[in-house]
């Protein structure tokens, strides 16, 4: 792997690539660096994992290390001048820059799958790159109302057994791996692949009671296996952080389901669009898979508000397709 790129020359080889973009996509990976020397630590840093009292914008309760994360997101990125504004999962409004305002606009989940810190599952961070459609004023939330496939990138870090970043440019899914002696990220995955089939899907079946009928319906023949209508075995994951899923699902196929249910009914799903379904949505599609709201595209939904939830299902081809078409013939009434 001595002769792999790393990412800044990853970057520098794709000329069409907009210059501010390579720039905010390496400032990023410069804070997924540090938030990956914190994880490591673990309980030597602290109680990262311990509910600190606080419930941010979504309801939930935040952790010491989404603070931590979220910080170190605004602290690097606000003064960058590559941007017209923020929108972190973690906090209500934009976050304006401090000085001078770039053309881009981003939106992040400084840390995914919190919950998981105390009993050391991994966790990510995701993000999204828009184009801010006037970079020549102050931007509002309505400048990120803009559907996935505007996207001029998106990636992850996953901060795992090693420490990942996952990034497309619109030219494929490519994984880098950060090397701890060196605090470069390394090309180790040239380019993802999903295969269109798969026997494994990824779901939280504690909600099966709460799911609509197209859902049961699909799940039901999962389980049903070889003697059932698929006439083969499917086998289930969960691991409860969309990042480790996704990295799952890139390495190994698969699907990962959040559909919407009635356990929160005003809810239109679980998951936010601009934080984390459009993003992970750009990987799934450049390596090949599919990424849907159970009923179409993810990839051309416009958002209508900054913390818009959604349902969601992703990953290999035809699984997705098979549950698009179930809820197109059985459309889910509210």
């Amino acid at each position: 792997m001595t002769n792999q790129p790393t990412l800044s020359q990853f970057l520098a080889q794709h000329e069409d690539l907009r210059e501010d973009c390579r720039r905010l996509i390496e400032t990023v990976a410069g804070v997924c660096c540090e938030i990956s020397a914190i994880t490591r630590r673990g309980a030597l840093g602290g109680n990262l994992g311990e509910e600190i009292g606080n419930t941010n914008v979504q309801g939930e309760e935040q952790k010491q290390l989404d603070l931590v994360s979220n910080e170190l997101f605004v602290k690097r990125l606000a003064p960058c001048g590559l941007l017209a504004a923020m929108a972190s999962e973690e906090i209500e409004e934009l976050i304006q820059p401090e000085g001078k305002r770039g053309a881009l606009l981003m939106a992040f989940d400084p840390l995914d799958g919190s919950s998981n810190i105390s009993v050391n599952i991994p966790v990510g961070s995701i993000f999204s790159i828009l184009p801010a459609p006037d970079a020549g004023r102050v931007a509002v939330a309505e400048d990120f109302f803009q559907p996935g496939k505007n996207q001029l990138a998106a990636g992850y870090a996953v901060y795992g057994q090693a420490t990942m970043l996952v990034l497309t440019i619109g030219k494929g899914t490519q994984g880098f791996t950060l090397d701890p002696d060196s605090g470069e990220f390394i090309l180790t995955e040239p380019g993802y692949r999903i295969p269109e089939q798969t026997g494994e899907y990824g779901i939280n079946s504690s909600n099966q009671r709460f799911w609509h009928p197209p859902m049961q319906r699909y799940i039901e023949e999962c389980m049903a296996g070889k003697e059932g209508p698929r006439g083969r075995n499917f086998n289930m994951r969960w691991v409860g952080s969309m990042v480790a899923e996704t990295q799952r699902i890139l390495t190994r196929g698969g699907t990962y389901l959040y559909p919407q249910d009635t356990k929160q009914p005003f809810r239109p799903g679980r998951l936010r669009l601009l934080y984390e379904t459009s993003p992970i949505g750009m990987l799934v599609e450049q390596a090949g898979g599919k990424a849907s709201d159970c009923t179409g595209p993810m990839l051309e939904v416009i958002p209508t508000s900054l913390h818009q939830r959604i349902g969601v299902a992703l990953g290999s081809r035809e699984e997705v397709e098979r549950i698009e078409q179930y809820h197109q013939e059985s459309p889910i009434v509210l």
